[in-house]
Parts: structure tokens; C-alpha cells; sequence
């Protein structure tokens, strides 16, 4: 792997005074410290070495040379690992990761590989293999808008793209595209947001190209380290798997492709907070990869971005009506239609089969006796739904509710009323029997399983998306509404029912297009002070960190005092981002920021 003028190559053995990231995650100790490397010790950049800090023994990563020399250096005592966690382009990225999310340069670097399990590094390390000769047939790309520059992205002249698979196309165009890079010589990362169970992305591309795939999906803490140090070594050319498949130490990197760009788990919601979508575009532009964002219905930050757009010249969407709703969702066109339906799909977002109302003890309104949040009756038991405690009045502590009916477990029996197919609510997601089937489920029925080729998709309870806590609550709607909606055949029916049919996100579901519904979005975060693509942060601090931020000059500043705590809610140009990283750090040296977290759920 080639290395910046000037650096280390990755393989160098280091003497001398270095630079160490402490294994301390702590922003106010976000800076390298300087010790004296031996030559005996074999160690270069990426190494993990173990140093005495602040009196105690901790574990740190070699940098490079230090350019401040103390008066009082203290040695490195030991390498703990012979394998390196990183090069010289992985410590540029996570310098990155540190500056874009402002959190600690030990956090990013330790998000970038899996946890060590030394036992492993004793094996026999896997062969690395070479890429292996694919040949291109009948590519369905060259038939899509914009199709043809991706291609050539992926072969020689590196690019980032939106993609808009057709729903029958989304596994064949992850395979042809992936088959390209490897015709070029080069590798591939493809990451899905989901492990289980096995994405249909992740089964194409095996299934296609055999042992040079490796799964990097779920797996306990050995196979994890076992596989990433048979990345490391050459032995795969194409890797799968979850957010962490983003950083995979893969030489020769062509093509980073990220699938279902708009699902939530491409969002890191521990420290450092990074998301997929913009690391893959960075590390893309690092390495001259291709970068592919691929998706149904792709983010609005996504689409913000003003990349080239790749969709089908001539998009198959099968005909969507909106239909007011029926009691429990029981409109008389959805009936008529389950009557007739063989295999089909009802998305009930709304889980349980109701919700309590009353206290039929003492007549207060219900709510939870633990946290005073809503009870719901699910699976024959009524339980908070915030916190989980066994249902109980808030007021007398009674156990007994008046309660309104409706929820998937109500769908589930009244949709058996009417079916001529079997009717479930499986455990785990799953498409309905090829034998005749309806399946019921929500949000989390909703996954990455292949061509659905069924005859009828409902969708109920359109209107709770509106009612959807955050700024991102329709949009993350809409991303399922059209997913589901992709299982149908052509031909097939698909019912919405919602009292709004003019609604942006419904109109763009009935259209198969989210072009008009981006427009409004951006418009709509705008009004509300978190623009589309601008950085935003949450800091807790003490009272003195609200004048602090405001030097700062945020697009919005939102500010809540909690005792001696203060909460800042804020969004920034992103040209601020580095400055504001800087005083964040310095205000956590004075005691005046406890915590920054970037990119909070809005």
C-alpha cells in the first residue's frame, strides 16, 4: 500500500522518540504524548504498545516520530501485539473520524477494528489469495440513467454515485458491480445494516463469487479477530458485513459500496458516532475507490450531496392506492382485497394489540406507576412501553384497564378472519410461503430478503408517521413504506390507508419518486434550524459552556438547563466543525464539557 511523502511505510520499524495515543478515551486528553521507542521492540506505526502514563500502566498506539522532544521522556516497555492495528491511511481516517465527530483519536482508532484476541495471532495467517477472474455478461446497468459512468467508475476512473435499483434489480446490480471492480483488478467493500438474517446482498454476492467473499457479519469476538486478520492478510478479495466492514484493511480498495444507505444502523450511536455514508466517501476519495450509495429511497443527506443519481431508465412501480382507514385498519377495499390474495404482506407498525386508557379501579387516565409513560397490551400482558415494568396505575396502583384495541396482534386475528391463505406473525423476518402465505409485522419485518414477487402489500397506519418522534420521522417512514412496497410484483395491489393522501411522503411512495418529497425536506429542516448535511452536536457541560458556544456562531443553538448541568443542542457550517473540535477540547481540559455527541437522533 502506498504511502504519503514524507511518512513511514506501515512495515518500518520505528526508533527513537514517538508519538503515542494513549489509550485513554478522554477529549480533555485528546493529544499524543511522547516516549522513546527501542529498535528491539520491532515496533512502527500501528503497533500496540504498552507505556506507563500518569503513574499506571495502559496500553497506546505507536503514531510515527515525535517532533517534540521533553527533557523527561519516558520509554515504551513492551509491544503487545505483532499485529499492526493500522497504516498510514488508516491513522489519516481516524484523525478524521476525530476531527469530523469530535470525539477522542484512541475512540476512532479503536472503532476501526474489532477487539484483540491474542490466541488468534499465534494461527497459521490465511494465504492471501489473488482476485479472481470474473467475466462481465449482460450488465443491467448500461440500461439505467447514468448506469454506464458508473461502470467506468468502477473500472478505472474513480467516482461517488446515488443508485435507485429497481426492487428486482437490488441483488443483480450489488453482483454486477462488485464483478466489475474484480474485472479491473481490484477489491471490493460492500456493507448492508443488517446481519441477521443473512441479507440477500450478502447470499447474491457469495453465491456468486464463492470463497473469495467474506462474510464479516455478527460472529463472536474470536471469529471476528480471526476474520479481520485474514482481511488484513490478502485472503479475501470481496467483504460484506456490517458498519464496521467499512474500515476493513483491504489492499487495492476499487469500490466501496454501501447498501440500504438510508437505514438507521448505518449510524454509529456510540462514541465516535460516524456513519457509514460519510466515512465510505472519505476513505473512497483517500484510496481513489468508487463509492456507491444504494438505496430504495436514499437520505436526503444523500441526496444533498449533488452526486450523480443512477436510476432505471424505465422504473417498474407497481400501482399504489390510498384508501381511508377502517376501524383497526379494516378498510372495505383492503378486505376485498385479502379475500383474494395468495401471498401478501400487511405492515403494522404499531406492535401489541392496544393500548390502555383508563384505570377501571379509580378511573384515572393510565399510565405507567415506575415512569408515568403510556401501558400497552401485548402478548396477553400490559407493560409500559418506555420502561417495561409490569402495568400498574400510576394513581392506585390497581391492574386493571380499559383498553383500546388495535395493534399488529389485532391485525394478525382479524386478517385471519378473512384470508383463504395462513395468516402469521413470524418471529424472525421472513417473505411469505411460495405455498400461499400473509405475513404481518413492522418496521423490524422489514429487511434486506430478495425479490418478494407478491400479490398484495398494505400498509396501515400511515398517519403515525406524522406522530413520529424527530425531524427524521417521516423520511425514516417513507424508507420502509417504499422497501415493503418493492416485495410486490409489478402488477401487483398495494393499499395505504391514511386520512392525508396529499401527504409529501405518501405522494412520493404513490410516484416511486422522493425527488419532490427531498425538496420539501430540506425546506422543512431548514425552518427548523438543522439544515440537510450540516453537522450537529450535542455538548453537556456546565453553565458556563452557553456563552462559550455562542463565539462559535452555530446555525442553531438550543440550550437546557438541567441543576448544574447544561444541555446545547447545536448545528454548524461544516468549515466550523474543526474549530468547533478545538474549543470543545479545550473547554473539556477546564472542566467546562463533560460530553460531545455528534449527529444525535433529532
Amino acid at each position: 500500500m502506498p504511502t504519503p511523502s514524507g511518512a513511514p511505510a506501515a512495515s518500518e520499524v520505528l526508533a527513537g522518540p514517538v508519538e503515542v495515543c494513549v489509550d485513554r478515551p478522554i477529549l480533555a486528553l485528546d493529544r499524543p504524548f511522547t516516549y522513546d521507542l527501542s529498535p528491539e521492540l520491532e515496533a512502527g506505526v500501528g503497533s500496540l504498545v504498552r507505556v506507563r502514563f500518569a503513574g499506571k500502566l495502559t496500553r497506546g498506539w505507536v503514531l510515527g516520530p515525535s517532533a517534540e522532544i521533553p527533557r523527561r521522556i519516558l520509554p515504551v516497555l513492551a509491544r503487545v501485539a505483532p499485529v499492526r492495528a493500522f497504516d498510514d491511511r488508516g491513522l489519516a481516517l481516524a484523525r478524521w473520524i476525530a476531527e469530523r465527530y469530535v470525539s477522542p483519536l484512541a475512540t476512532a482508532i479503536g472503532a476501526m477494528s474489532p477487539p484483540r484476541v491474542a490466541g488468534e495471532e499465534d494461527v497459521q495467517a490465511a494465504a492471501a489469495a489473488p482476485i479472481p477472474p470474473v467475466d462481465l455478461v449482460s450488465p443491467r446497468l448500461t440500461s439505467y440513467r447514468g448506469g454506464s459512468a458508473l461502470l467506468a467508475a468502477v473500472s478505472a476512473d474513480p467516482g461517488s454515485f446515488v443508485l435507485r435499483p429497481s426492487p428486482e434489480d437490488e441483488q443483480a446490480l450489488v453482483v454486477e458491480t462488485v464483478g466489475a471492480c474484480l474485472h479491473a483488478g481490484r477489491r471490493a467493500i460492500v456493507v448492508v445494516p443488517e446481519a441477521s438474517p443473512l441479507p440477500a446482498t450478502a447470499a447474491a454476492l457469495r453465491d456468486a463469487f464463492g470463497g473469495a467473499v467474506c462474510l464479516f457479519l455478527g460472529g463472536d469476538r474470536r471469529g471476528r479477530y480471526r476474520s479481520w486478520l485474514d482481511i488484513r492478510a490478502g485472503a479475501f478479495a470481496v467483504v460484506v458485513g456490517t458498519r464496521p466492514a467499512v474500515f476493513a484493511p483491504l489492499e487495492d480498495l476499487g469500490l466501496l459500496f454501501v447498501s440500504r444507505e438510508s437505514h438507521p444502523a448505518h449510524h454509529e450511536d456510540r462514541a465516535p458516532y460516524h456513519h457509514v455514508r460519510e466515512v465510505a466517501l472519505r476513505r473512497g476519495g483517500a484510496e481513489r475507490a468508487a463509492v456507491v450509495l444504494a438505496a430504495a429511497c436514499p437520505s436526503s443527506e444523500a441526496a444533498a450531496l449533488g452526486l450523480p443519481i443512477v436510476t432505471p431508465a424505465r422504473r417498474r412501480w407497481p400501482r399504489v392506492e390510498v384508501v381511508r382507514p377502517g376501524v383497526e385498519g379494516r378498510a372495505p377495499r383492503l378486505l376485498a382485497a385479502l379475500r383474494g390474495t395468495r401471498r401478501g404482506f400487511v405492515y403494522a407498525p404499531v406492535p401489541g394489540a392496544g393500548i390502555a386508557q383508563i384505570c377501571r379501579t379509580c378511573g384515572a387516565p393510565a399510565a405507567c406507576a415506575a415512569c408515568g409513560g403510556p401501558l400497552r397490551l401485548e402478548e396477553g400482558a400490559i407493560r409500559c412501553i418506555v420502561c417495561q415494568a409490569p402495568g400498574r396505575c400510576a394513581v392506585c396502583g390497581g391492574a386493571d384497564f380499559g383498553i383500546r384495541r388495535g395493534g399488529a396482534e389485532r391485525v394478525e386475528a382479524w386478517v385471519r378472519g378473512v384470508a383463504a391463505v395462513p395468516v402469521s406473525r413470524p418471529a424472525r423476518p421472513r417473505l411469505p410461503h411460495a405455498s400461499g402465505e400473509i405475513v404481518i409485522g413492522g418496521a423490524e419485518r422489514v429487511r434486506d430478503l430478495g425479490v418478494g414477487g407478491l400479490d398484495l402489500v398494505a400498509v396501515l397506519d400511515a398517519d403515525e408517521a406524522e406522530r413520529r418522534s424527530g425531524l427524521a420521522g417521516p423520511e425514516r417512514a417513507l424508507t420502509i413504506w417504499m422497501e415493503a412496497v418493492g416485495w410486490a410484483r409489478p402488477d401487483a395491489r398495494v393499499i395505504v390507508q391514511s386520512s392525508h393522501p396529499g401527504d409529501p411522503a405518501l405522494q412520493a411512495l404513490v410516484r416511486g419518486n422522493p425527488d419532490r418529497f427531498w425538496e420539501r425536506e430540506r425546506e422543512r429542516r431548514a425552518a427548523a434550524g438543522f439544515p440537510v448535511g450540516a453537522p450537529v452536536f450535542r455538548v453537556v457541560g456546565t453553565a458556563e459552556l452557553d456563552a462559550t458556544l455562542a463565539a462559535i456562531e452555530p446555525i442553531t443553538a438550543l440550550t437546557t438547563t438541567l441543576g448544574d448541568r447544561t444541555v446545547c443542542l447545536l448545528a454548524l457550517e461544516p468549515g466550523r466543525v474543526p474549530a468547533f473540535g478545538r474549543a470543545m477540547r479545550d473547554l473539556a481540559g477546564r472542566g467546562v464539557v463533560e460530553r460531545v455527541e455528534a449527529e444525535p437522533q433529532l
